[in-house]
């Protein structure tokens, strides 16, 4: 009977703890407070910031900025007509330019934005950082770290309980934070990525979209992401990332949805 008792407030838990993605409607399970989750993310954003350089071009850091107010508007706003508002509780959107030839670009949860410069040749313009501001975004909006970090719990921490993970073994989950967005190291981990990757891409396109930002200009993003990987892309099955030609053809798929939602 305790047996039964225990599962049963166990599926409780997990049931309360499921959560949908906004626009695909995917179920995910996750796990730990976004509170918390927002708490690390601050910490670590001030400290990578503190840490580099941040581009001192006034031009291209302020139309990273400008399309990210743009993008955190249109969020908000679709947020809160579609009754989801309350998800973005404590929320303290940032957006910098960190002066680093790195193709690179990233959103922790709370909204804690990074752009490379080494990525803007690549985005050529406005759209074109819409295009990575919204598949960014996407990855808070979606919750994919808490997700990620979930699982980690489970898979390192083992039978320790949430409560105790978090208020007493602080480095471990300060790692398990950053491993939420690290390169995972075994091929079922990573075609799981590939799921946040891809449903990253399909918010994102809206999100731009939504935000006045034509999204047919996405495909061409990725032929020039394409172009600038040489060639030197691994294969699919070990990427942590769909392969641009698979990425190009979701978005194209995609296309009719988001046009709905531009206007130009």
């Amino acid at each position: 009977m305790m047996k039964r008792f225990i599962a049963f407030v166990l599926l409780c838990v997990l049931g309360a703890a499921c959560t949908t993605v906004p626009i695909t409607g995917r179920k995910q399970l996750a796990l730990i407070p976004n509170s918390q989750m927002n708490s690390l993310s601050f910490s670590q954003y001030d400290q990578v910031i503190g840490s580099s350089r941040l581009s001192t071009d006034t031009e291209a850091t302020n139309m990273v900025k400008t399309v990210g107010v743009k993008i955190k508007s249109a969020v908000e706003t679709y947020m809160r007509n579609n009754g989801m508002g309350e998800d973005l509780k404590g929320y303290a959107w940032e957006f910098n330019l960190i002066d680093e030839n790195t193709v690179n670009a990233w959103c922790m949860p709370g909204g804690k934005v990074a752009f490379y410069t080494g990525i803007l040749p690549v985005c050529q313009d406005e759209a074109g950082i819409a295009v990575v501001m919204g598949h960014e975004v996407a990855h808070a909006i979606a919750n994919h770290g808490n997700e990620r970090m979930t699982q980690g719990l489970a898979q390192q921490l083992g039978g320790v309980a949430l409560a105790v993970a978090l208020q007493d073994k602080p480095a471990q989950t300060q790692n398990l934070f950053m491993a939420s967005y690290g390169a995972a190291s075994t091929v079922g981990i990573l075609k799981y990525s590939r799921t946040h990757e891809s449903e990253a891409d399909r918010l994102g396109l809206l999100f731009m979209a939504m935000a006045g930002y034509n999204p047919q200009e996405a495909p061409q993003f990725w032929q020039r992401m394409k172009a600038n990987s040489g060639g030197g892309a691994p294969p699919e099955f070990l990427s942590t990332h769909p392969s641009h030609d698979t990425r190009i053809n979701d978005l194209n798929k995609w296309m009719p949805e988001a046009m709905k939602h531009y206007r130009n």
